[in-house]
């Protein structure tokens, strides 16, 4: 069943509201998903949609079609770059927007259906789950056309499968399969391609009952911690750890594992 459509005047996406859940859709099919500079605003602007509606908990986003998930940036408006100045304006613009995604305070599901080149595969690294089709591919194919990744495909990709790994695909501009990507640990699981969509929204469903405030503390802890010191990571968890138990939501899900019930997580 579908869930409630946004209504929006946005061309390039589609967001839908489940309970405690929404589905963000890049819909570009024509042109692969590639991302336009329109599609990263529209993109923008649900994200802020997400970020500001209490009952959404868990973000799922897919690209339209059965070939791409996102096939890479728009090359045709590269024509239309004139100095190094407006190319860095661009790639500081997709930064902005792709640490928002990375720092959502909930947690987002990337269901990668086909192509994740170039930029889509950075927008695929800053999910906090990946899960890919057995169709999936992914790679960072910038190197052919002169140019480096410029939406944090450098650094995202170094940090998930290594510095030398990251050099190699970034050089080679190779494409990865989705068993390939699996094995690197770029992606969490893989599945059939009629099977995607459903275990991203049953995964969505999952997450959304569990206590949000400890799911924004985990992801903050796992992702601040790793660039900082061990000793320092650990005093993190440690705050995180205590400013849980302020929470409701830790009496009551201490109160339903000793009465041996579903605990119900309000976000307080």
């Amino acid at each position: 069943m579908r869930g409630d459509r946004i209504m929006s005047n946005w061309k390039n996406i589609m967001l839908e509201q489940e309970e405690g859940w929404a589905l963000l859709t890049l819909s570009r099919p024509k042109v692969l998903n590639a991302l336009s500079r329109e599609l990263l605003d529209e993109l923008n602007e649900a994200v802020d949609w997400v970020e500001k509606t209490d009952s959404i908990r868990v973000l799922i986003l897919t690209g339209d079609g059965e070939k791409a998930f996102v096939a890479g940036a728009d090359i045709s408006e590269f024509t239309q770059i004139e100095h190094a100045g407006q190319a860095e304006e661009l790639a500081i613009k997709g930064q902005t927007l792709f640490n928002r995604i990375e720092n959502l305070p909930k947690p987002v599901i990337m269901a990668v259906n086909g192509y994740a080149l170039g930029g889509g595969c950075e927008l695929a690294l800053c999910g906090d789950i990946i899960l890919a089709s057995e169709h999936a591919r992914f790679g960072q194919p910038e190197i052919n056309l002169g140019i480096i990744p410029g939406y944090g495909g450098t650094q995202r990709l170094a940090r998930v499968v290594g510095k030398n790994m990251a050099k190699y695909l970034c050089m080679t501009g190779e494409m990865l399969t989705a068993a390939e990507a699996h094995r690197l640990g770029l992606v969490q699981k893989v599945l059939p391609a009629s099977e995607l969509l459903n275990e991203a929204k049953s995964l969505a469903k999952q997450l959304s009952q569990k206590a949000p405030l400890a799911i924004q503390w985990i992801k903050k802890s796992i992702q601040n911690g790793l660039d900082i010191d061990l000793k320092t990571g650990l005093q993190l968890e440690a705050s995180y750890f205590g400013l849980c138990f302020d929470t409701e939501d830790r009496i009551e899900g201490v109160n339903a594992f000793l009465e041996k019930r579903p605990p119900r997580f309000k976000g307080k």
